[in-house]
């Protein structure tokens, strides 16, 4: 039986040219919504992460302005009840640095520095302590006479020391040159007080260093060296208490201008322009200080406006605090860069007891 021969040329099927094209677009709008899928996911990382830096930054500046105003006064015989140091009137200053060329310094623990009101202005925050390894304990001085005290022990003072004397309430800060023995202590110049009635009162301070806290070129900045980037802005308030002898803070106020370091007004609150006397000083038992830390990223939107109000409750914006009538809170302003609306920040704050103060408050009556 004959079979029949099939033949092998069947017809050639494949895509026409309306296929290719519908398969085409099909695959660009799945590239694209991938694409924005990869963008909005990548955004969203990058505003994480950058929001984690802004954290990080904020909380190790915070913690390194703290750690220093926490030991403000260190040094000073703050707890002598026959002759505290906060008790001085006028307060005497030294050049602490061996430098001419810059200010000396005084017995203040702490200064805050008003930045202004322009915009971008930032305060600085002034600590001054000292690295006496006896804590400033103070000795009795048998007489004080020229550049020569003679003391029961000098146990706690060496050469080149800044050292307090004290006479009640008249006060004079010195540089130690050289100790004789185990009771003479020799002055680079001669004190101010002298005396041989043993009513002289002689503390050594140790290194008595001002340690400054401001923002420069958006970081955080430790005696003018880059400490921590990405801080924007600082702001602190003085809080005062009713009386030196009183803890109880009662208000907290901007700082003013400061004409040097021994000179300054306390406060616009206060309702007048004065020179802080003694007493005035006293008052200030602790800082409130907002650091305000920035997302480097920048973002296409406004995502940041400026804070509501430093006077009403529950503010919105880029706010140090909830402020009041009484305290309003500093004001943030970030407009000196025409792009500040499209950074996102984070504002960190926090209350430091200036805890040298506080325990000398029996002797600030």
């Amino acid at each position: 039986m004959s079979h029949p021969i099939l033949s092998r040329n069947h017809p050639q099927h494949g895509f026409t040219m309306i296929e290719l094209l519908v398969g085409m677009v099909i695959a660009m709008l799945a590239t694209v919504i991938i694409m924005q899928v990869y963008e909005t996911f990548e955004g969203q990382k990058r505003t994480t992460t950058g929001g984690a830096d802004a954290q990080t930054n904020g909380s190790v500046a915070l913690y390194n302005i703290q750690r220093d105003v926490a030991g403000a006064g260190y040094g000073l015989p703050l707890l002598s009840t026959s002759h505290p140091a906060l008790l001085c009137d006028p307060i005497p200053t030294i050049d602490h640095d061996n430098n001419a060329g810059t200010p000396e310094i005084g017995m203040y623990p702490l200064l805050l520095l008003d930045g202004g009101v322009a915009p971008g202005a930032s305060d600085t925050i002034l600590v001054t302590y000292g690295d006496t390894a006896t804590g400033g304990v103070p000795v009795v001085a048998d007489s004080v006479v020229g550049t020569a005290a003679v003391v029961k022990n000098n146990l706690g003072c060496k050469a080149n020391d800044i050292a307090l004397l004290t006479k009640g309430a008249t006060c004079d800060l010195e540089r130690v040159a050289s100790l004789t023995g185990t009771t003479g202590i020799t002055f680079l110049n001669a004190p101010t007080i002298n005396s041989t009635a043993q009513d002289v009162s002689i503390a050594c301070l140790g290194a008595w260093t001002e340690i400054s806290y401001s923002v420069v070129n958006n970081a955080l900045s430790r005696n003018g060296s880059p400490l921590v980037a990405g801080i924007v802005n600082i702001q602190a308030q003085y809080g005062l208490s009713a009386s030196p002898s009183s803890n109880a803070i009662i208000r907290w106020v901007d700082p003013v201008d400061i004409a040097g370091l021994e000179d300054y007004s306390l406060t616009k609150a206060l309702n007048t322009v004065v020179t802080p006397s003694r007493d005035d000083r006293n008052r200030i038992k602790a800082i409130r200080v907002a650091v305000v830390a920035r997302n480097g990223l920048w973002d296409k939107d406004v995502v940041s406006t400026a804070c509501s109000s430093t006077t009403a409750p529950n503010p919105t914006g880029i706010c140090a605090w909830e402020g009041d009538p009484l305290s309003p809170a500093p004001a943030i302003d970030l407009s000196n860069d025409p792009e500040w609306q499209h950074y996102r920040y984070r504002v960190f704050e926090v209350i430091i007891p200036l805890r040298n103060v506080i325990w000398s408050f029996n002797t600030l009556s």
